[in-house]
């Protein structure tokens, strides 16, 4: 799902992971001088606020093409290809770790969580965020027309897991603080969205790539009715649930 350019991954989720990044990392609190691990750092959206903070950036993932990215684009920051299940640093490395829109893809998440706080000191900072299933309105708008098109077969997004604050906040336990971040992306046209959605990431763009033309067909003019059938320019709202607990 992922195994995709850093430039089609930007085109369809960039729009969103970008103002995200600055709001999340308000939540976290991430100031000038901290020393910040980004978990599944993906394209940069995350670390590219950081550094822009004054932080001490690291940054994992388990994607060749996004680590290249990372690293051509970040050549200062310390960048390693690794999941967030078996992250290569030593204890106590980092004042905080973040992982943003990357939970829901972890193949083992209390796993990765269980590094992340490995990774950071005593009473540094552990936070996550993920889109809610209903409230990232490009999401949500994707699922309806995969839903419309085949209602006996579940969508990718519905068969994904920590869509929700309440599944957030257990994964992270005791003493976990919880908040709906909000972010807006414009689109210049509805197929500006469509191109995005065709060469995106994630099970989305799997979804998108799977259908013949036949099929294409048909999603484009259902996502269209679904984003309520735009002439122009428009924006669509994207919600995420973050979460985060300060290591013992």
């Amino acid at each position: 799902m992922f195994e995709v350019t850093d430039a089609a991954y930007d085109n369809f989720m960039g729009r969103f992971s970008m103002p995200l990044a600055a709001v999340f990392a308000d939540f976290a609190g991430i100031e000038s001088g901290r020393r910040v691990v980004d978990v599944g750092a993906g394209t940069g959206a995350l670390t590219m606020e950081l550094i822009r903070r004054g932080a001490t950036v690291a940054a994992a993932d388990p994607s060749p093409p996004f680590a290249a990215s990372l690293r051509a684009r970040f050549p200062e920051v310390d960048v390693r290809e690794a999941p967030a299940e078996a992250l290569p640093w030593p204890d106590a490395s980092f004042d905080a770790a973040l992982a943003q829109l990357v939970i829901t893809f972890m193949k083992d998440a209390p796993a990765g969580i269980a590094e992340m706080r490995r990774v950071v000191r005593p009473a540094g900072t552990v936070a996550v965020c993920m889109w809610d299933r209903d409230g990232m309105e490009m999401l949500g708008a994707i699922n309806r027309t995969q839903a419309t098109l085949d209602p006996t077969r579940p969508t990718p997004e519905q068969l994904t897991t920590y869509r929700t604050g309440e599944d957030i906040a257990q994964l992270l336990g005791d003493g976990v603080e919880l908040e709906l971040l909000e972010v807006e992306a414009g689109y210049e046209s509805f197929e500006e969205l469509w191109d995005s959605v065709v060469d995106g990431a994630g099970p989305a763009g799997a979804w998108a790539k799977s259908l013949d033309s036949a099929g294409r067909e048909a999603a484009h003019a259902e996502l269209h009715r679904q984003v309520g059938e735009p002439d122009g320019p428009f924006t669509l709202a994207g919600r995420a649930w973050a979460a985060r607990v300060t290591r013992a």
